[in-house]
């Protein structure tokens, strides 16, 4: 069938309403057609292909009553597709009850525990159970517009899996005062940042500098070293230092080392692209350790199925150390790691 015979894609304003159902049906022009290009046509130019991809992911697409799970599946004449729309996310985060461990708070700024698996703040994928989320219920209106809608409050961050010490400002002050810290990375400030991180191998010197300039790698979530002089290469540097090592002395054994990091910068995923970079990736690490995933095949059980379980990087932010935006005195505080990472390191004593 040419082009000029296909029906006109639908006008969403007029037809495709958030939480209702708009049944298609497919004409003989969309036999072998992929799901996605095809919806994508007849949804008009408001709803793009990859739009289309995330409502199949998120189950808001259905062919014969059931639900579509591959954007790429082939179509066929005659089949109705039924498409609903999300309802629209809200402008702004809305406050969860989400419990937190908060190691210290007062009118100016909030020290929580994040344990691994939270999200700081909302974005693509994680509009809601997020740090903010939690903190917005926990502090009620007074984060609101500090530091931004969509992260209020928020100075610094870690990763999802990442665990540990966090401040949060609860004032414009603060925030600018943190951030500012934050920023100069404690170079002309009282700030001091350190993580505990358990990572394949043991380093050949006990304390080391990774001086390598971060960027973006082939698919643009992660990050890689990158030449200095690329477009998107930041300065990164890490120091490191060896804390334990476990398993030299028996050497039919993989070999691991608890090293603590301290950053003189921020990068996204610094500290593990660094210690990747240098032979010595964060053991459980999906994206930069993937190459040493079957050194746990060289381990005794039960340690090996514990290292296999463990289904994320092992780095926990165990210090945070900074001056108090009002009375100028410096705060630290330590949270010790999980317990899932402490039976982790606990078995690799025991090498």
């Amino acid at each position: 069938m040419s082009a000029h015979n296909e029906e006109p894609p639908i006008l969403i304003g007029d037809e495709l309403t958030a939480g209702e159902a708009v049944v298609l049906e497919a004409g003989a022009d969309a036999a072998g057609q992929r799901l996605d290009q095809w919806l994508a046509a007849k949804l008009g130019p408001d709803i793009s292909r990859s739009r289309v991809q995330a409502l199949i992911k998120q189950g808001a697409v259905s062919i014969a009553g059931r639900p579509v799970e591959e954007a790429k599946r082939k179509m066929a004449a005659g089949e109705r597709v039924s498409v609903v729309m999300p309802e629209p996310e809200p402008a702004e985060p809305q406050g969860e009850a989400i419990p937190l461990d908060i190691l210290y708070e007062d009118d100016e700024l909030i020290v929580v525990n994040k344990p691994a698996g939270l999200v700081v703040h909302p974005g693509a994928g994680n509009w809601t159970g997020t740090l903010v989320n939690a903190l917005i219920h926990h502090c009620g209106d007074s984060l609101s517009g500090i530091g931004g809608v969509r992260r209020p409050g928020i100075v610094h961050r870690l990763d999802k899996e990442t665990s540990g010490v966090m401040v949060v400002a609860k004032t414009d002050r603060a925030h600018k005062t943190l951030s500012e810290a934050f920023a100069d990375h404690g170079l002309t400030g009282d700030l001091q940042r350190a993580y505990l991180a358990l990572v394949w191998g043991i380093p050949q010197r006990p304390t080391g500098t990774v001086d390598a300039a971060l960027g973006r790698a082939a698919d643009r979530v992660r990050r890689a070293v990158v030449p200095e002089g690329r477009d998107d290469a930041r300065h990164a540097v890490t120091h490191f230092s060896v804390v334990e090592r476990f398993g030299e002395r028996q050497k039919e054994f993989a070999t691991a080392s608890l090293v603590e990091c301290r950053l003189e910068t921020g990068r996204t995923h610094q500290i593990r692209v660094h210690m990747a970079h240098i032979g010595h990736p964060v053991i459980g690490d999906p994206d930069y350790g993937q190459a040493f995933r079957t050194k746990a095949n060289r381990l005794p059980d039960p340690l090996k199925s514990e290292v296999k379980r463990f289904s994320r990087q092992a780095l926990h932010a165990w210090l945070l150390e900074f001056r108090h935006p009002t009375t100028h005195l410096t705060m630290r505080f330590e949270a010790p790691m999980p317990k899932n990472m402490e039976e982790l390191v606990g078995g690799f004593r025991k090498l």
